[in-house]
């Protein structure tokens, strides 16, 4: 089988004052995995902080992502979930900022990098707040009080680009609830990896009532 070829082609957009997302192809994407092989980096500035969540690196050649980046140095690279490592460690070496993320990882995708410890709750530079989102996948979302956002690495998904939780096997009995609590949060914006990346808050309301995704 021939191999999957990722497109160079890296895509800008802004979501509000001091947040922002690229977009490629992941380099590791194959057919069959159950998510599109265009995926959602996110960039956000708060209290004085920038910080990247779960990065995948541009190319050399989008130059455009690197200026933006290499102006406001990221000062920390956060990772939400443990299948979610990417390339912290190029953005660590660049930039030479703090790194957070899980506890655990799989054993063929550690970091390098030394990682600070975030759990639901966890206080991060700029602000942010770790989230718990009931699945039992140990992803910590991340509450952006500044830009009024979730951003979520696979909670919720966008095939198609309609917002939808992902399925889990605790999905009444734990994602629904733990994702409904943070309707407490005045959030506008709701952030996720995969699919279409930008959704409203009465796009995540929707969800919460729509059959999980099960890719």
């Amino acid at each position: 089988m021939k191999e999957h070829a990722p497109q160079s082609q890296v895509e800008l957009r802004d979501v509000a004052a001091g947040l922002w997302i690229w977009r490629l192809e992941h380099p590791r994407w194959k057919p069959g995995q159950g998510w599109e092989p265009v995926v959602a980096s996110t960039c956000v500035e708060s209290r004085g902080e920038t910080l990247v969540l779960d990065p995948v690196a541009p190319p050399a050649g989008a130059t455009e992502v690197w200026q933006r980046l290499d102006e406001r140095p990221p000062s920390a690279v956060v990772v939400l979930k443990p299948d979610h490592v990417r390339d912290v460690d190029v953005f660590v070496r660049r930039y030479h900022g703090r790194a957070f993320g899980p506890r655990l990882f799989f054993r063929h995708d550690i970091p390098e990098t030394e990682l600070e410890w975030i759990e639901p709750g966890s206080q991060l530079p700029g602000g942010l707040v770790a989230l718990y989102d009931g699945r039992g996948r140990n992803e910590t979302p991340l509450w952006l009080p500044e830009q009024r956002a979730l951003v979520f690495a696979d909670a919720l998904t966008a095939p198609g680009g309609e917002l939808r939780v992902w399925a889990s096997p605790w999905h009444r009995e734990r994602a629904l609830p733990a994702l409904r609590a943070l309707l407490e949060l005045p959030f506008e914006h709701v952030i996720v990896s995969h699919g279409e990346p930008v959704h409203t808050r009465a796009a995540y309301e929707r969800a919460l009532e729509l059959a999980p995704w099960r890719g």
